[in-house]
């Protein structure tokens, strides 16, 4: 078995967290690993071409091009809902306002 490596594909939604764990052969890109993991049937909404890819929270500009490696965990995210610098300005506003 030393021709196979095994990894996880996972994505989130607010409600629902799917894990898949399978084993692929060595050579692997992120992009076949995805479609071989049968997420793509679970959630039709995902759009590869939209929603950013990443390894263990480090994202993958080129999903087609990076290898897979034994244990990697390919996470597939959702768009962000609400720009974190601005709702972090707006924590900071009301956390000023309370003080004065």
């Amino acid at each position: 078995m030393a021709d196979t490596i095994t990894i996880e594909v996972a994505f989130a939604l607010a409600e629902q967290q799917t894990l898949l764990a399978l084993s692929v052969a060595k050579g692997t890109s992120v992009l076949e690993a995805i479609e071989l993991s049968g997420i793509l049937l679970q959630y039709p909404a995902i759009n590869l071409s939209l929603n950013p890819i990443g390894i263990f929270g480090k994202r993958i500009v080129n999903p087609q091009a990076y290898e897979l490696m034994e244990g990697d965990r390919i996470e597939i995210y959702r768009p962000l809902l609400a720009d974190p610098k601005e709702a972090r300005r707006h924590r900071a506003e009301q956390a000023a306002a309370k003080k004065v």
